[in-house]
């Protein structure tokens, strides 16, 4: 039986060691190699996919908003040269119109009342004072209240403010308001006689009242909260500093208009 060599088997032992350590580093590099580049890869086509998916959503929600927008743009860019083209062919005209309007304001002028007076805007209950053709004051007023009344028979009545070109027939200081027949009706009182002394009262027009005719004046209010509202019975109510002034500055004659 031949001997064994301790030394020569060690030797080979550690050759086969070494080798298999050079073996498995060897597959280990080559498995990193292969990972790495399939890694690489798939780094590659996933950022692909996400390429094309984001420029396939670009083109369905934002391409036609695009579109759309530049088609507006075109839209409004035809649309100011022919608004342009168009202003350019309406200046003759639009020169005219302001003659025109110009000229009428001058016969307007011309026309209006070289003294003091008053307008009333039953629509707004605003009333507007003019002297020399200059505003000096306006405000709050009360107009008709359009409300009817009925009483016995054919009594009828509707308290409207008349509308047109009035003029002012006689001013009164402290004036007393003799109550027509509606006044009596409308508090569910007998109509006494046209003398009687209940329809005579004190304060109730105010300091002041100018007389418009057919009863109709413009005088003062014990409501002056409800002024700028259409309450009367037909005729204007003005506000005691307001009223005041009017007074001042209208004479007899002066002209009234009523829209």
């Amino acid at each position: 039986m031949e001997s064994i060599n301790i030394e020569t088997v060690e030797k080979n032992y550690n050759n086969v060691q070494v080798l298999f350590l050079k073996s498995h580093f060897f597959i280990i590099q080559l498995f990193t190699r292969l990972w790495n580049s399939f890694l690489k890869k798939f780094i590659h086509i996933i950022f692909i996919i996400l390429v094309l998916g984001t420029l396939s959503y670009f083109s369905v929600f934002f391409l036609p908003s695009i579109e759309n927008m530049a088609l507006n743009l075109k839209s409004f860019i035809v649309s100011q040269k022919t608004t342009d083209t168009q202003y350019t062919d309406a200046l003759p005209l639009i020169s005219e119109t302001e003659k025109n309007i110009n000229k009428l304001r001058k016969q307007l002028l011309d026309k209006a009342p070289k003294t003091s007076y008053i307008v009333v805007n039953t629509y707004k209950n605003h009333f507007y004072l003019y002297k020399n053709g200059t505003l000096i004051r306006d405000g709050l007023c009360s107009t008709g209240s359009y409300i009817k009344l009925e009483g016995n028979g054919d009594q009828k009545w509707i308290f409207k403010t008349p509308r047109g070109e009035f003029k002012i027939r006689c001013k009164t200081l402290y004036p007393v308001w003799k109550k027509p027949d509606w006044a009596f009706v409308e508090e569910g009182l007998p109509i006494p006689s046209k003398n009687h002394s209940s329809r005579f009262e004190y304060g109730t027009l105010g300091d002041y009242a100018l007389s418009l005719g057919d009863g109709y004046l413009i005088h003062g209010t014990l409501y002056q909260r409800f002024l700028g509202m259409p309450v009367t019975h037909g005729c204007v109510r003005l506000g005691d500093e307001d009223l005041k002034q009017v007074f001042m500055n209208l004479i007899n004659g002066s002209k009234v208009f009523i829209f």
